[in-house]
């Protein structure tokens, strides 16, 4: 078993143990077993599943993992539970994102700032999109 913190600045989102956890990288998704070796690497934005008893699914921006081997930690911007997010909401933020990319192409700071609600909201929809496909949405008795 692994030891799995997800440390936002500020709290701790999640700390348990896991049997495997995978998660995004600039050069693809890793999954992370017992025994891993040491690792230090940039976490972008999207989704982390998390197997062990439960299966878990979070949406994280950007931030850095370390592995060492019989834990593993990711400390993220931001980060959020799949099972608490409204895909409805977070459609509509991506939207105002991109129209506020658009309003702010000719100021820097602007810019950035959209770009950053723009990656967090991505990330989001990846955790929505995972949790679909794994059977994880409510199912209405008909």
């Amino acid at each position: 078993m692994l030891r799995f913190q997800l440390i936002t600045p500020d709290k701790i989102l999640y700390e348990g143990d896991a049997e495997s956890v995978s998660l995004p990288t600039p050069q693809g998704e890793i999954t992370v077993l017992p025994h891993h070796i040491p690792l230090i690497s940039i976490v972008i934005p999207g989704s982390i599943l998390v197997r062990g008893k439960e299966e878990h699914i979070f949406a994280v921006s950007r931030g850095v993992v370390e592995i060492d081997g019989t834990s593993l930690r990711v400390l993220a911007d931001t980060a959020d539970r799949a099972d608490e997010l409204v895909e409805e909401a977070v459609e509509h933020a991506k939207k105002e994102a991109e129209r506020l990319q658009k309003e702010k192409r000719d100021d820097a700071e602007g810019f950035a700032e959209a770009t950053a609600i723009m990656e967090r909201e991505i990330g989001k929809l990846a955790a929505l999109r995972r949790k679909k496909a794994r059977g994880k949405t409510p199912r209405i008795e008909q």
